[in-house]
């Protein structure tokens, strides 16, 4: 009997369907015991015998390609792909597809809710209601402040969507790809990076991790920010470095952030000890409708290669080249 392995958490929580669709096909399958993260340790225990995995963030390393003696396909739950070695994948004959469409909605509104948060500052009022004080915080709205875009792909367009409910804000975007096409859709301005720093009330990141993005915001970028400005990253963990974040905060600079993606996850570093930085638990997806389409479609893509059915997510060869040029 085909089995799959399910590391990702949570899954089937809130629909049951991925369950039966394995079900269906006489898919044998375990869900991930441990119900959190495997380290790479864990995963070589576990992997052993399986012929296709429904994947987390956990890394897929050659170590766990190498243990996996019948595994043929990886399937991501998700859209990054900086957790799998698709190289080694690629030299092992292993399949890897990717469910890069159904997260965006969800993470692109985590934003939107961050970005309204941190200028209202209503984490710190509530704060303070609990600790028995009366503070009336000033803020500022959307629509007076200048918001840089830095990754304008499926997430960044959804964010342009939103932002276009909030009057007229000033809009920088920057990305390797220019798409022109974003102009007669939007009312932006194509920047480079460090004019968004410098310019932006609000910087947003929606880059994938790659050689390029690793550590693109340092203490120098941070610093080249307004005072009183804020950073956010829904996109993944150690693009912003983490201690200069942490350095320049605890200086003084920066009236906030919010960093849902961490270097190491579960995260417990010093960001902690800043309240006016926003930490939450890499749940940029995890609204119900998005998180479900994530599994449903991670299952029904595992589901199809195992009984030989024409495939629909794919791993394109842009991501391979990606890897290619370094991590």
């Amino acid at each position: 009997m085909l089995k799959v392995l399910i590391t990702t958490v949570p899954f089937a929580d809130k629909n049951n369907l991925p369950i039966e669709l394995l079900e269906k096909s006489n898919i044998e399958y375990l869900i991930n015991p441990l119900g959190r993260k495997l380290t790479e340790d864990e995963l070589v225990e576990m992997i052993t015998d399986f012929d296709a995995i429904i994947a987390g963030t956990e890394k897929i390393t050659k170590k766990v390609m190498d243990a996996a003696t019948n595994l043929k396909m990886i399937s991501r739950v998700g859209i990054g792909l900086d957790s799998v070695d698709l190289l080694e994948a690629k030299r092992q004959g292993i399949l890897v597809s990717y469910t890069p469409d159904a997260p965006a909605p969800a993470v692109a509104e985590l934003t939107i809710g961050f970005m309204l948060t941190l200028l209202r500052s209503t984490q710190l009022s509530n704060m303070e209601m609990h600790n028995g004080k009366w503070h009336r915080f000033f803020g500022r709205r959307l629509s007076e402040v200048t918001i840089g875009i830095i990754g304008v792909g499926r997430i960044g367009i959804g964010l342009l969507k939103h932002l276009q409910g909030f009057g007229s804000p000033k809009i920088l975007v920057n990305d390797v790809d220019f798409n022109s096409d974003l102009d007669k859709k939007f009312d932006i301005k194509w920047v480079d990076k460090e004019s968004i720093y410098q310019h932006s009330d609000i910087v947003t990141i929606h880059t994938p991790l790659t050689i390029e993005t690793k550590n693109m915001v340092k203490k120098k970028q941070l610093l080249n920010m307004k005072k009183d400005a804020i950073i956010i990253n829904t996109a993944r963990g150690g693009i912003i470095n983490e201690d200069d974040l942490y350095e320049v905060m605890q200086a003084g600079h920066l009236s906030g952030a919010a960093i849902d993606v961490f270097d190491f996850e579960p995260y417990n570093g010093k960001l902690r000890e800043i309240q006016r930085c926003i930490l939450t638990a890499h749940m940029g997806s995890m609204s119900i409708d998005c998180r479900t389409r994530m599994e449903i479609e991670a299952t029904e893509e595992a589901v199809r290669f195992l009984t030989n059915q024409p495939l629909e997510g794919v791993v394109p060869n842009e991501e391979y080249a990606v890897q290619e040029r370094g991590l």
